[in-house]
């Protein structure tokens, strides 16, 4: 079935699909799919395991991981090699489709596939845990976190740093009151352009392709363009049909704290400026900039006060706040949460003379026993990892990814959290749910 445009909360996908069974070890060993087996381990097969997918796979040393897939041969190989007993795949959709086995996925493909394979996994009842950004699109992060709830399977983001020490103390420092209230947090990251090529235009030269890359699967649902090194491997991320530029790469890590900790839902607006100011069609069209400031205003809601959340990359950074004078505090990446009586850089509260006056916070959160454990032990019945779909992944991706859209109108939107799309823009909205190329579907 195509995706619709339309973006109402009643035009939301939803559907399942059966499998054939094709058993690859023995049956005894094995749960039926989506569910642990009798020696409770999982039955696990990692997509897209040339660069993170590798290290998501080998994060999870109890579990079995029974496949390996990614449209690069050689990079299939290199994972599978810690586990000569998985079976190596080239196409997702073959995996899936001819074996029961698997309980649970990773996905770790370039952003513009992770909606349609996580989407196929979910509705054939598997667990599924999917490096950040959830989404290449808005659309698709809200399509994903329906589906997830109504498949009742355990998901994961891979936003590994929610599950640590500091996230946790982000919330228990601004429940208890010790930064006052909320009224502005800044985001940012020096992507360095050697990980995240942006502000060139698209290659004019079509080198072959390599032997051991399947490229039509690589593209996926993206337009087809020829084959560049420029792309694959690793340099996707800064080319808007395969990537999300810096915001989508590490706006998922930085700013996820700040959206659990206050609760947040949709911004009222979005705006943003950047290197792309007065870039030609052929550069602005094709990459991100090589540097952008990226404004969300949320309204007040309860007793939380009108806050905005900015965003920088490419060497922007947030203003020097006065107590610090010339003393600079900021780092390649982070955040600084301000409040009315005192900050967080990170999860560290500061200005020391208000860290020595407020002490370190009451314990509210019990504190996770890992990322991927999580993930892990919400497959097998657990509580819901923190980072799932439904709860915090899918709406954390779909926000991160709004300012991406006001990057490329270079215009200031207005959000309809009703209707789940901009205010009178429909130049805006079409970027919401980029089409996917024919053959290609949630």
């Amino acid at each position: 079935m195509r995706a619709t445009r339309k973006l109402g909360r009643r035009g939301f996908l939803g559907g399942a699909a059966a499998v054939a069974a094709f058993n690859v070890i023995p049956r005894h060993v094995l749960g039926s799919a989506g569910e642990p087996s009798a020696n409770n381990k999982l039955n696990i097969a990692g997509i897209g395991v040339g660069g993170m997918g590798s290290h998501d796979i080998r994060s999870v040393p109890g579990e079995n991981i029974v496949a390996v897939c990614d449209v690069d041969a050689g990079r299939a190989a290199e994972a599978a090699k810690p586990f000569p007993w998985a079976k190596i795949y080239t196409d997702y959709r073959e995996m899936l489709q001819s074996r029961n086995d698997i309980d649970a996925v990773m996905v770790a493909t370039p952003d513009h596939s992770h909606a349609a394979v996580t989407m196929a996994a979910l509705k054939m009842g598997k667990h599924v845990f999917c490096q950040k950004p959830l989404t290449h699109s808005v659309y698709e992060a809200l399509q994903v976190a329906k589906a997830a709830r109504e498949a009742k399977r355990a998901t994961q983001m891979g936003n590994q740093g929610q599950a640590g020490e500091g996230a946790r103390l982000v919330s228990e420092y601004i429940w208890s009151g010790s930064i006052g209230k909320v009224r502005a947090i800044h985001g940012w990251s020096n992507r360095r352009p050697d990980i995240s090529p942006r502000g060139i235009p698209r290659p004019k030269d079509t080198p072959p392709v390599p032997a051991n890359l399947n490229w039509d699967l690589w593209i996926g649902p993206a337009p087809m363009r020829p084959y560049h090194p420029c792309y694959h491997p690793f340099a996707w991320r800064g080319w808007w049909d395969f990537g999300t530029g810096v915001l989508g790469d590490i706006g998922c890590h930085n700013l996820s704290a700040a959206f659990k900790a206050l609760k947040l839902g949709w911004p009222e607006s979005v705006e943003a400026c950047s290197t792309h100011w007065n870039a030609p069609p052929e550069i602005k069209d094709e990459t991100a900039p090589a540097a952008s400031i990226v404004t969300y205003r949320f309204a007040p809601e309860g007793d939380r006060p009108e806050l905005t959340i900015q965003w920088y990359d490419g060497g922007m950074m947030p203003p020097l706040p006065r107590e610090f004078g010339a003393k600079t505090i900021f780092a390649d990446d982070g955040t600084l949460i301000v409040g009315d009586e005192g900050m967080l850089l990170n999860e560290r509260l500061v200005p020391e003379a208000r860290a020595r006056e407020v002490g370190k916070p009451p314990q509210k959160l019990p504190r996770s026993p890992g990322h991927y454990k999580e993930w892990t032990d919400a497959c097998k019945g657990g509580p819901p990892a923190g980072s799932n779909f439904v709860d915090h992944a899918g709406h954390l991706a779909a926000v991160v990814l709004l300012g991406n859209i006001a990057i490329r109108t270079q215009q200031k939107l207005f959000w309809d959290a009703e209707k789940l799309q901009f205010k009178d823009n429909p130049e805006a909205n079409r970027l919401l749910q980029p089409p996917y190329r024919d053959g290609w579907s949630l």
